[in-house]
């Protein structure tokens, strides 16, 4: 296959599985033992220690999973099961564990579901997760949610539009499995972005389709890039799921909890619009009003809403909003382009433009974040297509384009490092993986057992990575 023919199937393949899972119907009788399990599981919780994190709880019918818990008390509590896209469960359970204790969640991160799996997969490592933490904990079966990051948020919304006892999803940096269309939904659906990830317009269009459906959803957006949100964020997530439950007579109503919200929202917008931002001041009036319909009088947030529409500032910045919007998409026509064409030069100059432009809390400075962001995923699909066919010399050029877009991305440290093992040079793969470990790469397993690594032995000498 020629250099321009594999890069132009890359871009293909990129468009389609970036971020995300294979999508395959789950196993009936899966499903079936699924709901069996739900309605037989006893209540004789494990005597798990309450406000620790636990990182590797085996499941007890497959020692070849776990997860990572927190129980912040032993009430029957409302319980969140966590998917990243790496596999890393520990790490949006303790992001958001002082959020567990406010809200009296559990937190269950799955240490097993990871981006590239395909959806028969993620459906078997659910059955064994949920039958595992139903058996063993005292859970509100009235209250099972997921939420998960990037290709992480694709599996907890394929798990909710396959399983009824989910009652609703967060997902962040990705939405709904690729081909699903908007639909009236069973659960509830809250979108997180960061103004600088590059799918945060995806979000934005799913919200707005979703508004012609009846499945309640929202969006909350966050000054940051692809990334599992802060916990301030998160908050407000976790407040939804509250005020749902509160919504659908789940749990009794909770006043207190309701003006706390007010109050904040309110703050929230007098801070947007004294920032002069008038796009956010807009957004938090209208997700107000969405978290507390049937709850609270939202009468101040509409006519706040209405004055800020009308205003010459809302409607200068909401244009110029667009048409940011608009050049991002001519950019990325031109970026997929000149994949094909192999121009370092213009790569490097692109590349430092945006990294430049990329700085700062504008919304140009966000567009700008989010080309570096769909850079360095167009660069990763790229390059992991011509590792995958041994065509290291196409890999080797998008390698180094990926390191430079993404300098602090674990797996473009990782790939740096299989192309230096190919070409024998085991001091340049060794320094590479010192830089993906200490960047974040923690799959042990993979890393013993890629076989470029292997064949250099004993003259490659592989980092030690922490933990089991």
């Amino acid at each position: 296959m020629k250099f321009a023919q594999i890069v132009l199937l890359s871009i293909c393949c990129f468009y389609i599985t970036a971020c995300a899972n294979k999508q395959s119907p789950p196993d009936k009788k899966l499903v079936q033992t699924d709901a069996t399990a739900l309605q037989t599981s006893l209540f004789a919780p494990d005597s798990f220690p309450i406000k620790k994190i636990i990182e590797n709880v085996v499941c007890r019918n497959d020692a070849t999973q776990s997860y990572t818990l927190y129980i912040p008390s032993y009430k029957t509590n409302a319980v969140i099961y966590f998917f990243d896209p790496h596999a890393a469960g520990a790490l949006p359970v303790t992001n958001y564990k002082q959020l567990a204790d406010a809200y009296n969640f559990v937190l269950i991160g799955s240490n097993n579901s990871k981006n590239g799996n395909d959806f028969q997969t993620a459906e078997k490592i659910w059955q064994v997760l949920f039958n595992d933490t139903q058996a063993r904990l005292q859970l509100n079966k009235s209250r099972i949610y997921v939420c998960g990051f990037s290709g992480g948020a694709k599996v907890a919304s394929y798990l909710a539009l396959h399983h009824p006892e989910i009652k609703a999803v967060i997902a962040g940096g990705a939405g709904l499995p690729d081909e699903t269309p908007a639909s009236n939904f069973s659960f509830s659906f809250t979108g997180i972005a960061g103004k600088g990830d590059m799918n945060m317009t995806d979000l934005a269009a799913l919200n707005n389709s979703l508004d012609k459906t009846q499945t309640r959803h929202r969006l909350i957006l966050f000054d940051g890039k692809h990334e599992w949100c802060p916990g301030s964020t998160m908050d407000i997530a976790f407040a939804g799921l509250e005020l749902d439950a509160m919504r659908n007579n789940i749990i009794p109503k909770n006043g207190s909890l309701i003006n706390t919200f007010i109050s904040n929202s309110k703050k929230s917008v007098e801070a947007s619009l004294k920032k002069n931002d008038y796009i956010q001041a807009s957004d938090e009036c209208m997700l107000a009003m969405n978290m507390l319909d049937g709850l609270a009088d939202v009468a101040f947030f509409k006519q706040k809403n209405n004055a800020i529409v009308n205003d010459a500032a809302y409607k200068k910045q909401l244009q110029q909003q667009q048409q940011l919007f608009a050049i991002e998409q001519n950019k990325k026509a031109e970026y997929n382009a000149q994949f094909q064409n192999g121009d370092m030069n213009y790569w490097n100059k692109t590349i430092n433009d945006l990294n430049i432009k990329a700085k700062g809390t504008t919304p140009g400075a966000a567009m700008n974040q989010r080309l570096l962001a769909y850079l360095s995923l167009a660069f990763y699909s790229i390059s992991n297509q011509f590792i995958n066919q041994n065509q290291n010399e196409g890999a080797g050029y998008f390698v180094s384009l990926y390191k430079m877009a993404d300098p602090t991305n674990s797996e473009a440290w990782y790939f740096s490092a299989i192309i230096n093992a190919r070409n024998n040079n085991a001091n340049a793969a060794h320094d590479d993986l010192v830089k993906a470990v200490a960047n974040g790469f923690n799959d042990k397993a993979r890393m013993v057992q890629q076989p470029e690594f292997i064949k250099l032995q004993p003259q490659i000498n592989l980092p030690l990575i922490p933990g089991p």
